[in-house]
């Protein structure tokens, strides 16, 4: 009997409309400054993607399905600069996240199992201090309705929003990351 395994796939292009010097990949890289220097277009053959602003899996993050992406506006990008990339692993199976007022898992605690496109309405303020993931991966965004700068979260303790990425506090909406 012969097994089928889905390679992820993505390529990644200097220039606007897939043009220019391009990188494939299909796998996790953690400094793809060598390969280009500016990152214009994308291509997702398939898999999910997290993509990097900075080597090391730092700086702003962006989750990306399969599609195209002419530009980097297309992504939500603040600028060209890609410098690492790692697939989002399959999840299939329930969701749940804790979210915290403070630090440490103090304070007001909900825990969710769905989307939550504004945290205020839903949580009575946008400030979320400490989270532990536990079930799926899920995206934070730092402004309602899922826009602004994102932070992937995998099943974890995450004791205060650096853990995360995030230079402040201030998370707007949050969802789950499915895989199809």
């Amino acid at each position: 009997m012969f097994k089928c395994m889905v390679v992820s796939q993505i390529v990644f292009y200097e220039d606007r409309n897939f043009q220019g010097r391009s990188y494939e990949c299909n796998s996790e890289c953690p400094d793809m400054s060598s390969y280009f220097q500016r990152c214009n277009s994308i291509r997702v053959e398939s898999g999910n993607w997290i993509l990097y602003e900075h080597p090391n899996y730092r700086g702003h993050q962006y989750y990306l399905s399969r599609g195209e992406y002419p530009n980097f506006q297309q992504w939500m990008g603040f600028n060209d600069s890609i410098r690492s990339c790692r697939i989002s692993p399959q999840h299939h199976g329930s969701f749940r996240v804790k979210v915290y007022e403070r630090e440490d898992f103090r304070g007001q605690m909900m825990e969710f199992t769905e989307d939550c496109a504004n945290v205020n309405e839903r949580f009575r303020y946008h400030d979320i201090h400490s989270c532990q993931v536990i079930d799926g991966y899920w995206m934070f965004y730092e402004e309602p309705n899922y826009k602004g700068r994102q932070y992937y979260l995998r099943p974890g303790e995450y004791r205060r929003y650096t853990d995360w990425g995030a230079m402040s506090p201030r998370i707007g909406s949050f969802r789950r990351l499915h895989h199809f």
